[in-house]
């Protein structure tokens, strides 16, 4: 029933004009990734990595046969204040070098909602892949106002146990969980 439902909602896209299934290409102006720990029991502490590249292959009559990849450079984190951003990039973190990247490619995803659903995923992060879940929803499936063509918008969220990925240095006075919040946007391919 949950299926028929996302089908439903997506179908939508599809008499719209959008051939199932279709390659989208990440807005990097306005897809960003932001997370947050705790530090040492008395603040959120917050960083983000902006204009990365990924691409989406979007099935909306069989949302489940979608597919999305993504990678964005270690060093396009931003957290606000230089210093921090030094101290992970140093090799108490990171260790980052220019090349490094941060990388996701879906390995299935299940239907959960009329607008949700599980992307189950590799996750590689520090040279460690490891299979995570997020929690995503489609946000809007139209034409562009100003672009003109189709476009995609998606939030997700899940949780990473930074000691996983080798970057859980000061644990647990600063918290190996890590909360992520994604939100993308995606112009049909040409």
């Amino acid at each position: 029933m949950k299926t028929a439902l996302f089908a439903a909602a997506l179908a939508t896209a599809a008499t719209a004009g959008y051939a199932a299934p279709e390659k989208y290409l990440l807005d990097s102006s306005h897809s960003q990734v932001v997370f947050d720990y705790n530090h040492l029991g008395f603040s959120t502490t917050y960083g983000m990595f902006s204009g990365f590249e990924g691409e989406i292959t979007f099935d909306a009559e069989n949302p489940a046969d979608s597919s999305v990849s993504v990678a964005m450079p270690v060093k396009s984190m931003f957290t606000g204040w230089e210093k921090r951003t030094e101290h992970f990039m140093s090799d108490d973190f990171f260790g980052a070098s220019e090349e490094d990247l941060v990388t996701f490619t879906s390995t299935g995803i299940e239907v959960t909602g009329e607008d949700t659903a599980k992307i189950t995923g590799d996750l590689t992060m520090n040279d460690i892949t490891k299979s995570v879940v997020l929690d995503a929803k489609l946000n809007q499936s139209a034409e562009h106002p100003m672009a003109k063509k189709p476009w995609l918008g998606f939030d997700a969220t899940t949780t990473l146990v930074r000691s996983e990925f080798e970057v859980g240095n000061f644990a647990p006075f600063v918290s190996d969980e890590v909360n992520v919040f994604i939100s993308v946007e995606a112009m049909k391919a040409e």
